[in-house]
C-alpha cells in the first residue's frame, strides 16, 4: 500500500532501518471486531517473525556448532490457538453464530466462549 520509505528508493533519499513492534494486543476502552482482526494478524506476523528469526536461526547455530547465547522469546501460540482453533476458537464460534443468526444471541455466543 502507500506510504513512503519502502523499496526502490529515491535518488538523494536517506537510507534507514525501521522496526515495528507488533507483539501484544492493543487494548482500548471499546474494542471492535476490526481491532480484534488487526491484533490477530499482528500476532500471526509476530509468530512468523519469532519462528524465522529466533527459532530457526538458533537451530542453525546449533547445527553449525556456533558459540552463542540462547535468546529466550515469548511464545504467543496459546493466544493464537484461543482465537483460531477449529470448532472452539473465537472465530469458529462466531462463524457458527452467523450461520444460526436467527437464533443467535450475544449471551449465547458469550456462553460458548466460557
Amino acid at each position: 500500500g502507500g506510504g513512503g520509505g519502502g523499496g526502490g528508493g529515491v535518488a538523494g533519499s536517506s537510507a534507514f532501518i525501521g522496526v515495528l513492534d507488533i507483539f501484544g494486543f492493543e487494548v482500548f476502552a471499546c474494542n471492535s471486531f476490526e481491532q480484534l482482526c488487526i491484533n490477530f494478524c499482528n500476532e500471526k506476523l509476530q509468530q512468523q517473525f519469532n519462528d524465522f528469526v529466533f527459532s530457526l536461526e538458533q537451530q542453525e547455530y546449533e547445527r553449525e556448532q556456533i558459540l552463542w547465547s540462547f535468546v529466550d522469546f515469548p511464545d504467543n501460540a496459546a493466544c493464537l490457538e484461543l482465537i483460531e482453533a477449529r470448532h472452539r476458537g473465537v472465530f469458529a464460534l462466531l462463524d457458527e453464530q452467523c450461520i444460526i443468526r436467527s437464533r443467535a444471541t450475544d449471551a449465547g455466543y458469550a456462553g460458548k466462549l466460557y
